[in-house]
């Protein structure tokens, strides 16, 4: 990179970015780390669904863990810009494996991580204590290595339905509190995005709220107005993406060729990638 910037420089500023409203474009793999870094992008998230995809295999811990973490070494060369890693459950049963994972995966040059309190091995999720000592491990390895590591906590309580519908927002919030003693900095709520709901978790918990995009969102301005520090598109944009593919491939199939005629120039994308 042409301004080149520790990684406790680029965890300090991704760390500031949450101080405004954060729209994080999700990355699967070097690629498409390039092409977001160059359309304006401030930070860049993975998503571990897309990446999974890419390499064959479903979302939901299903890829390798050396495997997650060479792509994650290829991301974070492929952009100058701060990269947080959605790295599920961090390929660990228990705290102490935790600890040594995170430090696995700071090596790759992240400064972010989305850390999952879903897969218990009794439950759809671990249980609120079991979770936040999780993320006092993955704190315990950021201070470990020296990097100023932005812990976003995600709860699956809205997205797996877990407990009596009246009592979920209740459950997040609390999560959310013994999830930030523990030393997380945000909170990822994927399945919520009623504004009210978003509103109250950011008031009651203080961390910085993670928003989600899906079918019929609120505007990025509502979720703003609403208390939203971060916006992020998960495996949408990778969604889009191979739907183009498969559009491009059934009209080369047809004899059209319009969409390839009119793609990324071959030799300037190239070049990009040259050494």
């Amino acid at each position: 990179m042409s301004d080149i910037r520790t990684q406790q420089d680029l965890a300090e500023l991704f760390r500031g970015l949450h101080d405004g409203f954060l729209v994080l474009p999700n990355a699967w793999d070097a690629a498409s780390a390039h092409l977001i870094t160059t359309i304006g992008a401030k930070a860049i998230a993975t998503s571990s669904g897309a990446q999974s995809w890419s390499q064959g295999v479903p979302d939901g811990r299903s890829l390798a863990k050396a495997d997650v973490l060479a792509n994650l070494e290829r991301i974070v060369a492929a952009t100058e810009l701060p990269v947080s890693a959605d790295i599920e459950n961090a390929y660990a049963d228990s705290a102490d494996g935790l600890r040594a994972m995170v430090t696995q995966f700071l090596a790759t040059g992240i400064v972010g991580v989305n850390l999952e309190d879903s897969g218990a091995s009794d439950g759809p999720l671990h249980d609120t204590v079991a979770a936040a000592e999780r993320i006092a491990a993955a704190r315990a390895a950021a201070k470990d290595t020296g990097v100023d590591l932005f812990i976003n906590a995600r709860t699956d309580v809205f997205l797996l339905g877990v407990g009596e519908e009246d009592g979920r927002l209740a459950d997040v919030i609390a999560r959310g509190n013994a999830y930030r003693e523990a030393g997380a900095d945000g909170l990822f709520i994927p399945g919520l995005l009623d504004l009210d709901a978003l509103g109250t978790v950011a008031r009651e918990t203080g961390l910085k709220i993670n928003a989600m995009w899906l079918p019929g969102a609120p505007s990025p301005e509502q979720l703003r107005e609403a208390g939203v520090s971060r916006y992020s598109a998960g495996t949408a944009i990778a969604q889009v993406a191979y739907t183009s593919a498969v559009d491009a491939a059934r009209a080369f199939l047809a004899g059209r060729d319009k969409a390839m005629a009119e793609s990324i120039d071959y030799f300037a994308f190239n070049d990009k990638f040259a050494k």
